[in-house]
């Protein structure tokens, strides 16, 4: 795990690096350069980033003019760092670098392919090892994680801290794109909704979030004016009422397994009038909620939301706050009432 002596380097979606940095500053750790997708840090980093998707730990900086001395000087770095050590299942083996850098990816891949054949070369039973995709969720991974920041630097690491972020595939039948953020929710909270569980869906239309949580076979109230669409339309697991989300409450006595919220609206519009009351009574057990940031200070929110006297730290203290990797100027909210 980083320590506060180390220098770390974090992704996240590109344009968002300054809310990182700033992040990242504000916990008390120090900038030192930052690119589109990624900031290099030393000192202390925040325990729970919100735009963060993975962050490489102690990594070392390489340098070369070529795709072979780029790829030769990854390989000695990873041969190197084996030493005294055993690989006998799947380890992550990751190559990134900024889709806004043109051609950059075609670098990497021809990288990647060379240092494959020198790792087959050197370790073959490890080579077939490698699994190209981080592990499923967050927390720590370990094996080879390289971004590149151009085509003759990268930095490698053997360490890494997955946040939680990673794309999704689409559903043909899913009625908007807002049904990838759900999807990816799960993962960060690390629980889906099970058949037979019970959800509602505030501002529900088109319906992408009902769509995911009826898909598994939980019922599903959708709360919205507006029409749903695609597979969550004539849905059999979806009700779907026309009133205003911010009037809905459940009967008197009735917990719902999950509370779904994603609507264009003011944040603090939704924390007053939804979390407050939602968490406060807990009508919910569990809950994700997207929050629209465009118009007010994120981190400021952020600080708002993790106060002692906020309704996440009084109702639900675990809860994770994230960019997702499907979010755009929005952070989404997963967690459990307590």
């Amino acid at each position: 795990m980083p320590t506060e002596n180390q220098t770390n380097l974090l992704l996240c979606q590109a344009g968002y690096e300054a809310l990182l940095a700033r992040e990242i500053t504000e916990a008390g750790g120090s900038v030192t350069e930052q690119g589109p997708g990624w900031v290099l840090a030393g000192g202390a980093r925040p325990l729970e980033s919100v735009f963060a998707h993975l962050t490489l730990i102690d990594p070392v900086e390489v340098k070369g003019d070529s795709v072979n001395a780029l790829a030769q000087k990854v390989a000695d770095f990873f041969l190197a760092s084996l030493r005294g050590e055993r690989i006998e299942a799947a380890w992550p083996c990751i190559w990134q670098g900024p889709a806004e850098i043109v051609g950059l990816g075609r670098r990497i891949s021809s990288v990647e392919a060379a240092f494959g054949e020198i790792l087959k070369k050197k370790l073959a039973r490890i080579a077939k090892l490698a699994a190209f995709e981080l592990p499923r969720g967050a927390g720590p991974a370990r094996g080879l994680l390289v971004y590149f920041t151009d085509f003759g630097r990268a930095f490698v690491a053997r360490a890494g801290l997955a946040h939680g972020q990673r794309r999704m595939a689409d559903d043909d039948l899913a009625p908007s794109r807002s049904y990838l953020k759900i999807e990816e929710a799960y993962i960060v909270l690390g629980r889906e909704p099970q058949a037979g569980e019970t959800v509602v869906d505030l501002g529900a239309a088109p319906g992408g979030w009902s769509y995911s949580a009826a898909k598994r076979g939980a019922r599903v109230i959708a709360i919205d004016n507006g029409p749903l669409k695609g597979g969550a339309l004539n849905h059999p697991l979806i009700e779907h009422r026309l009133e205003d989300a911010f009037k809905f409450a459940p009967p008197a006595g009735v917990t719902y397994d999950w509370l779904f919220c994603d609507m264009v609206e003011e944040p603090h519009n939704v924390l007053r009038n939804i979390i407050e009351p939602w968490l406060g009574h807990r009508w919910c057990r569990r809950f994700v909620v997207n929050l629209k940031f465009g118009r007010v200070d994120p981190l400021a929110f952020v600080n708002e939301l993790r106060a002692p006297d906020s309704p996440l730290a009084k109702h639900a203290p675990g809860t994770r706050i994230r960019q997702l990797y499907h979010d755009r100027e929005e952070f989404t909210l997963v967690g459990e009432v307590s």
